[in-house]
């Protein structure tokens, strides 16, 4: 029974989101009050402390809150500015292949926006970008949100490890007690979380490397004329080429750097390496690939782009560079402002707003507005705006319609982050139990022992699916995954960074990534068939990152 209650917001999510098909708007704020409510009448979580870690979920959610709208912002003002169009078109110069095209839009250009604005972002670019190359709509949706997984560890620079694992790893203001004596120094959590990063691509790099090559055999046999497996494997020297120009240089950067930055400069290093090769035709058969002509297409492949998004396509002629240099300027601001050797950092981190002891309570929490990568993404937009030559009734359609599109964000983050806090701080109560996550640990670990390494990344993928978001995932699963590797003897790094490819996993069946993906290229309603297609990909990332950890648990390590 105590496991049952302890899993309430993992069922209630499924039962509204996914079930009873509400929108999150409306399905995470019940969530929210029927787990306060069975925190507080079974738990005997006392109520002051319900208050106060769903206050410190709203201060946290305020900072990914900040992260999306500055993510918004820069992508509406580069659609508005005209820098999208010109860099799509340079995409259909590189190759008249398709398959080549997939590689290179979603796999590679989708991961460097992901590095850059995560929370789904990708997708909904990525698709309506494929659309415009003559992809089927939904075969544009399909494989983004395929694409869209390894890079989601490090995405909106690496928030579902920074903020998701770091956050997940915390009781009140304090490192969990199960924590601390694997942390040289429990006040620097955040060099043990820079090690949970670095062993997530020590996995990926033979998980996510198959990628793009899972991306065009699913084209070619769900999509071509010819539903033929072997003119997706054609290619297979070219996606294996893609798929290791992307994790070895996120590898290099998450061992070197940290969590930040491996999808960004995955991403840009990827597309630096792959796109010349691609044009000179680098490991690619002479005959290029394509589809069916339209006319032929299965009606349920069609949508209808929005008239919206064609509209914010157009926008005066950019040259090439002029558009590629508010990412590339994201990238080094960001790599600035977190270098230790640089005062950039002390100096954005001078700022800080804290909450010590809410509510007279154990619950502490803090802000560091600057150090925000939001803070990143606005200063990137006020240069653009002047190197772009935007005129202020643009600016002012740019803030406009970036506000517009976190409101439904603010009401999902403001009800899921306080959940799942109040989920992780219900240690403190009267009813003699541990907290949710230690309780699911102790039964997990009784249940599956050993063989657990196999079974965590699912669960991350099963937060990622419920929760909408990898980060939410990793907050909400983090300690519990800790203490099962705890108690079965496990190192909890690694089973942390199965919980974060699960996560990742997730995320191309999350099923408000599959709406918003879906809605760009009018293709609402089909959510069924998008995520019925994506489901094999899901799992065999999940089930190969389980082989793979495995392994590096019971022989490697």
């Amino acid at each position: 029974m105590n496991s049952i209650i302890a899993l309430t917001p993992i069922l209630a999510v499924l039962l509204f989101l996914v079930v009873m098909r509400m929108p999150a708007m409306k399905a995470m704020p019940i969530s929210l009050i029927a787990t306060g409510l069975l925190a507080y009448l079974y738990w005997k979580v006392p109520f002051v402390q319900i208050v106060a870690a769903s206050i410190e979920g709203i201060i946290i959610g305020f900072s990914i809150l900040y992260i999306v709208f500055g993510a918004i912002l820069l992508l509406n003002t580069l659609q508005l500015s005209g820098a999208i169009t010109t860099i799509r078109n340079s995409f259909l110069e590189i190759s008249p292949d398709r398959r080549v095209q997939l590689i290179i839009i979603a796999w590679l250009f989708g991961a460097f926006i992901e590095g850059a604005a995560g929370f789904g972002t990708p997708a909904a670019i990525a698709a309506p970008l494929l659309v415009a190359l003559g992809f089927p709509p939904l075969a544009a949706v399909v494989l983004a949100l395929i694409a869209d997984s390894s890079p989601v560890s490090f995405g909106a620079v690496g928030t579902p490890i920074i903020v998701g694992v770091e956050q997940g790893l915390q009781e009140g203001s304090q490192v969990a007690a199960v924590v601390t004596p694997y942390l040289a120094d429990p006040t620097q959590i955040g060099e043990y979380v820079k090690g949970v990063g670095a062993q997530v691509m020590q996995i990926d790099i033979f998980v996510g490397t198959f990628m793009p090559l899972i991306l065009v055999v699913m084209l070619t046999r769900f999509f071509g004329e010819n539903k033929s497996w072997r003119e997706g494997l054609q290619v297979w020297k070219f996606a294996l080429f893609a798929g290791f120009a992307f994790t070895i240089p996120a590898l290099i950067v998450a061992v070197f750097l940290g969590p930040e930055f491996p999808s960004i400069f995955g991403g840009l290093f990827g597309l630096m390496i792959v796109v010349p090769a691609a044009k000179r035709g680098f490991l690619l058969p002479e005959k290029a690939w394509d589809f069916a002509p339209a006319d032929k297409w299965s009606p349920d492949w069609v949508g209808k782009v929005l008239a919206s998004r064609n509209k914010e396509d157009k926008g005066p002629s950019l040259s090439l560079v002029m558009a590629w240099i508010p990412y590339l300027l994201v990238g080094l601001f960001l790599v600035l402002t977190r270098l230790e050797v640089l005062p950039f950092k002390a100096w954005f981190q001078s700022v800080r707003w804290s909450w010590p002891n809410i509510l007279n309570t154990n619950i502490s929490t803090a802000l560091e507005p600057l150090y925000l990568p939001g803070t990143i993404f606005v200063l990137v937009v006020l240069i653009t705006f002047v190197i772009h030559k935007m005129n202020i009734e643009k600016i002012k359609t740019t803030f406009g319609s970036s506000a517009q599109a976190v409101v439904g964000s603010a009401v999902t983050l403001f009800t899921a982050v306080p959940m799942v806090r109040i989920f992780i701080n219900s240690g403190v109560n009267a009813s003699g139990l541990e907290s949710m996550p230690m309780e699911l640990a102790n039964t997990a670990s009784a249940a599956l022992g050993g063989s657990w390494p196999l079974v965590a990344p699912f669960i991350g993928a099963l937060g990622s699916f419920v929760s909408g978001s990898a980060t939410f995932s990793n907050m909400m699963f983090s300690l519990f995954q800790f203490s099962v590797a705890d108690q079965i003897g496990v190192d909890p790094t690694l089973v942390l960074a199965l919980q974060v490819l699960g996560s990742n996993g997730g995320n191309m069946i999350c099923v408000l990534n599959v709406v918003a993906a879906a809605s760009v290229v009018g293709l609402l309603g089909k959510e069924g068939p998008i995520i019925r297609l994506t489901l094999l990909p899901m799992f065999y990332y999940a089930i190969f990152s389980g082989v793979i950890g495995l392994i590096y648990a019971y022989i490697i390590l």
